[in-house]
């Protein structure tokens, strides 16, 4: 393509000769692949056969069919309400006035609240905010995220939390509000994400142009933005998304004894942990979310000063709290351990399924471990490995756990696929472990059913998986 051009600008021959050889050259690499595929034994897939036990498994069974499966959800597309979008635009041009309006009363002069260096003259110059929450750039401290967050808890003057409300808001607008319009196709009136299948170390799916799985929630006015997502005039909006899918995955994999009963007998597994960390049977809402905190802070490799953080707890207390929880539920702690002994000595990890992600480590103390039987080995012995091997650990012990339910939710959108072509009912969106469909009232009943069965059975664990599913008219009313 000629410099300053797009492939759109060249003629419909060039173009086809193109397309026509990216295809053909990538099929001259099938059965190679395929061979290559062949070779690599998995341990213990769920999708292992007698004659066959190679991860060519996880190509046959799960991501070949899922792929028209994401062609179809790809050229549907999904409507948007820009009517709806274009009103709420408006109501926060409204609020963004008012906390733009704010931080200048409190400072006491207008200034760029989007220029970094103006931000920074006016917190840490003017009103004189500790910069020891902050770092020294070349515009002078840092004003981003992280920072104002932590200014927010010691600023009494409250110029901060205009500022964060402000920025909050900016971006919501601009990256969602006033964007999405934009993005409808006129002659399908909706919006046409692209779903990667390969994109990811973990085989989750990724959205893009635009990403549809990073929608906000968080917050009340966040959750606003999921009402522009209308069904078809006539359909409902309807999400259906696994509980806990992670922790469930996690006490399969590691046969925690109490965390299996928890979830064979449907008991609130933040409450369980509760009364084990803090040793006794009534527990208060506020030690239910703690422990909550630490139930899902563990798959990601939390830490005590990232507990503290997030929670308020002191650091010692959020170093008791995770001991305890070691304690409490040792063969988690060990199967960790050991996933991340297995990223060292082998250097991958798998999956349920037999999907790998491999890691190279760049420490020659963890290098040197490299073909090691992981039981002879004890990590805790490195304790200076540096940031980014680190987070290779952290990412290795999660991989397994994040991986597994992605595969699980492909399994169950290739299922449920082949089951709709029975029904008027579509699926439009997989966001990691829920899927959004739209359906007509008068299978609504029935598909309820069939949706939560055939998701809930995508695959067998030695848990229960449990799905909720509910329709609303938009997709905000699905919560």
């Amino acid at each position: 393509v000629p410099k300053g051009k797009t492939i759109a600008d060249l003629d419909i021959p060039s173009v086809a000769n193109y397309c026509g050889m990216d295809v053909y050259t990538t099929f001259q690499l099938v059965p190679k692949l395929r061979e290559e595929l062949e070779k690599i034994d998995v341990t213990n897939s769920l999708l292992d056969t007698e004659s066959n036990r190679s991860l060519e498994n996880l190509l046959l069974k799960v991501e070949q069919p899922l792929e028209p499966v994401l062609a179809e959800m790809e050229y549907r597309g999904i409507r948007i309400d820009t009517a709806y979008l274009q009103e709420l635009s408006r109501g926060l041009e409204t609020d963004l006035a008012k906390f733009e309006q704010q931080a200048y009363n409190l400072a006491g002069e207008t200034f760029n609240l989007g220029s970094p260096k103006q931000l920074s003259q006016i917190l840490f110059d003017k009103l004189k905010l500790s910069t020891k929450h902050s770092r020294k750039i070349q515009t002078g401290y840092s004003t981003d995220a992280a920072t104002l967050e932590k200014l927010r808890e010691v600023d009494t003057t409250g110029i901060v939390d205009a500022i964060v409300e402000y920025r909050t808001l900016s971006k919501l607008k601009s990256t969602y509000v006033d964007a999405l319009p934009e993005l409808v196709r006129e002659d399908t009136k909706r919006v046409h994400t692209s779903f990667n299948q390969t994109a990811t170390s973990t085989g989750r799916l990724s959205s893009s142009n635009p990403n549809l799985q990073n929608i906000p929630i968080r917050t009340a006015f966040s959750r606003q933005i999921r009402k522009a997502f209308i069904p078809e005039s006539g359909y409902l909006m309807v999400a259906a998304d696994y509980s806990q899918i992670e922790l469930r995955i996690l006490a399969h994999l590691s046969q925690e004894p109490v965390l299996v009963a928890a979830y064979q007998n449907n008991e609130d597994i933040h409450k369980v942990t509760a009364k084990l960390i803090f040793e006794k049977e009534d527990v208060t809402s506020d030690e239910r979310r703690l422990a909550k905190t630490i139930n899902f802070g563990v798959i990601y490799g939390m830490g005590s000063q990232r507990f503290s953080r997030s929670t308020g707890v002191e650091k010692t207390d959020a170093n008791e709290f995770i001991k305890r929880f070691n304690n409490r539920y040792p063969k988690i702690f060990e199967y960790l351990e050991f996933v991340k002994k297995q990223a060292v000595t082998q250097g991958y990890v798998e999956t349920i399924f037999g999907r790998r992600r491999y890691f190279d480590f760049t420490s020659n103390s963890l290098r040197d471990l490299k073909g090691s039987n992981p039981v002879d080995i004890n990590l805790s012995k490195y304790k200076n490995l540096g940031p980014y091997d680190a987070g290779l650990l952290r990412a290795a012990a999660n991989a397994p756990i994040q991986g597994s339910s992605a595969d699980i939710i492909k399994v169950a959108m290739v299922k449920l696929h082949d089951i709709l072509q029975n029904y008027k009912a579509r699926l439009l969106l997989q966001v990691h472990d829920e899927l959004v469909f739209e359906v007509p009232p008068e299978e609504w009943e029935e598909l309820q059913s069939v949706i939560k069965s055939t998701m809930e059975n995508a695959v067998s664990l030695s848990v229960p998986l449990l799905v909720e599913a509910r329709a609303g008219e938009n997709w905000m009313e699905t919560k």
